[in-house]
């Protein structure tokens, strides 16, 4: 049971909260990093309902999911590159202020989800490159979110 309740508990301390209501922000470039935040988050919980049973496994449909959060973790540092903030941003002042090291945890994750999107067959490759992708993302929301 701890196999399949972790990599889901991980994943979706990568994606809560990222859902903020979008309608406030002002600034065009919060509302870029926020959107591409919630993709990643749609793409996650695709993962995390094939890993709980909620939804039907297709490894085919999971590493398109893992593909696409591999694309958005690719681009993560451009959106954050200008130190621009809103009213609405959960984005810490510590990503400007440890710049390189919020740009290793985005390659974290994108590595861990081309791997996962690399090698995908089964429900138990599903579950731990789940596990990764979370801690991945848990390794930077720790620091760098409100």
């Amino acid at each position: 049971m701890f196999r399949i309740i972790f990599p889901v508990a991980m994943s979706a301390l990568c994606v809560a909260g990222w859902a903020a209501a979008h309608s406030g922000v002002k600034n065009p470039s919060v509302l870029a990093r926020m959107e591409a935040m919630k993709v990643t988050q749609d793409n996650t919980k695709i993962l995390g309902a094939m890993a709980k049973g909620e939804r039907t496994f297709d490894a085919a449909t999971a590493r398109a999911a893992a593909s696409e959060i591999a694309r958005l973790a690719a681009e993560t540092p451009g959106l954050f590159e200008a130190e621009e903030t809103d009213a609405t941003s959960e984005a810490l002042p510590a990503i400007w202020d440890r710049f390189d090291d919020f740009k290793e945890k985005s390659v974290a994750l994108e590595k861990a989800a081309l791997v996962m999107s690399a090698g995908l067959e089964t429900k138990a490759d599903l579950r731990e490159g789940l596990g990764r992708i979370g801690a991945a993302c848990k390794a930077c929301r720790e620091l760098y979110r409100k």
